[in-house]
């Protein structure tokens, strides 16, 4: 079975996961857990937002602190599934205490372009939810296999961006606010948002397959992780074309 690109959200999570009962998970469930996790990055982001505002030096520990933090409570999430209910809500806060100043940085830059940026990206969940069930986009194997390829490879790009600015050589062409650089981020932006199609994809196997109750928290997870992946590269997408 193909995998999804989000290493989060993997069917075979299903198979692995030996559970018989009637308490399961159901689409409304893992619906109403994506809510909660929105609401409480929200929560966050408007604190951090409200101290960077006001002086941007003093957010800059909380944006590191939620950045590391968010990555190692979703290493911990994905390895223990079953903590989701308490790390999945713990991951939500955590990321929006980096995307608040992140956020509050940009709109100080480019008055307006967090408001477009949010804007943007629940557009984009509504069209692809909408997308992915009518059947105008479908999880076949194909689909599945080059939206996996093509987030393989944007990750690896970055990995390696990274890499070599630890010795300070920097990568001008994708930060740029150039043709290529704008056409970059319009790439990553696309494969994020087809990302969604696999996440829901994911939502559904997991209701069909009768998961215990706790991967309703875990794939309103899964979903936070494209969705925070969307957002950052629409203000990305955004900040270039401000700059031209």
């Amino acid at each position: 079975m193909v995998r999804t690109a989000n290493p989060a959200l993997n069917e075979k999570i299903f198979t692995a996961i030996p559970y018989y009962g009637e308490n399961v998970m159901t689409v409304n469930g893992a619906v109403a857990k994506t809510g909660v996790l929105l609401g409480l990055c929200v929560l966050t982001a408007a604190w951090t937002w409200s101290m960077a505002s006001a002086a941007p030096e003093t957010a800059m520990p909380w944006v590191i602190g939620g950045l590391i933090g968010g990555l190692v409570t979703a290493m911990v999430t994905i390895f223990k599934k079953n903590l989701a209910p308490i790390t999945g809500p713990l991951y939500a806060a955590l990321e929006g205490l980096a995307l608040g100043a992140i956020s509050a940085l940009f709109e100080m830059q480019y008055p307006g372009i967090v408001v477009s940026a949010v804007g943007l990206t629940f557009g984009v969940l509504a069209v692809m939810l909408f997308a992915y069930r009518t059947g105008l986009v479908r999880a076949t194997d194909k689909f599945k296999m080059g939206v996996v390829a093509a987030t393989g490879g944007i990750f690896l790009v970055y990995m390696v961006t990274l890499v070599l600015s630890f010795f300070r050589i920097q990568v001008p062409m994708i930060h740029s606010a150039g043709t290529f650089g704008i056409l970059f981020s319009l790439f990553v932006v696309v494969i994020a948002a087809l990302n969604l199609v696999l996440d829901f994809d994911f939502i559904e196997n997991g209701a069909a397959a009768g998961a215990p109750k706790y991967m309703e928290w875990y794939a309103a997870f899964g979903l936070m992780v494209t969705l925070v992946w969307l957002y950052i590269e629409i203000l990305r997408l955004l900040s270039k074309m401000r700059r031209r």
